[in-house]
């Protein structure tokens, strides 16, 4: 993948859509049926919003899109990611499993849905992010999850 949540089963960008413009559809190409890369890239960007994984490599346990079903082999390097972004003291974790292994590598309590907790990692302190899934498989409509995804934009100085 070129980049994060490409998927249009996924509702990520339809989240910041509804957030930035307040249109589920504001990321989508005129055809409706692909992302709009370019200026999802440019949002971000201008938002200084940064993506990454929490895990590097995986095994999937099952034939499923479910990150419960992950085995994570290889976490990410966050000291040397964050020795590339000075200024980041937020960090989002996207669903369950992202939020565990988040929580893993900082040595931090897990977050509830929503919510933040404190960390210091690498001599900075962050607030580690918790969100609900932005995937289809948690069945939720689009407007539930960006109230949650609200909280943290609002809190980063996002929106």
């Amino acid at each position: 993948m070129d980049f994060f949540y490409p998927n249009l089963q996924n509702d990520m960008w339809r989240i910041v859509g509804y957030l930035a413009a307040g249109d589920v559809r504001h990321f989508l190409q005129p055809d409706g049926r692909h992302f709009d890369q370019p200026r999802i890239a440019c949002f971000c960007r201008e938002r200084e919003i940064a993506l990454y994984d929490t895990s590097e490599e995986v095994i999937r346990l099952k034939n499923n899109a479910s990150d419960a079903s992950l085995q994570v082999v290889r976490e990410v390097d966050l000291e040397s990611l964050l020795q590339r972004i000075p200024e980041c003291r937020t960090l989002v974790a996207t669903g369950g499993k992202s939020a565990e292994t988040l929580s893993r590598i900082l040595g931090c309590e897990l977050p509830g849905v929503g919510e933040w907790v404190p960390a210091v990692y690498a001599d900075r302190e962050l607030q580690v992010w918790r969100m609900p899934s932005t995937s289809r498989a948690f069945p939720r409509p689009v407007e539930w999850k960006a109230e949650f995804y609200r909280r943290v934009f609002s809190a980063a100085g996002i929106l």
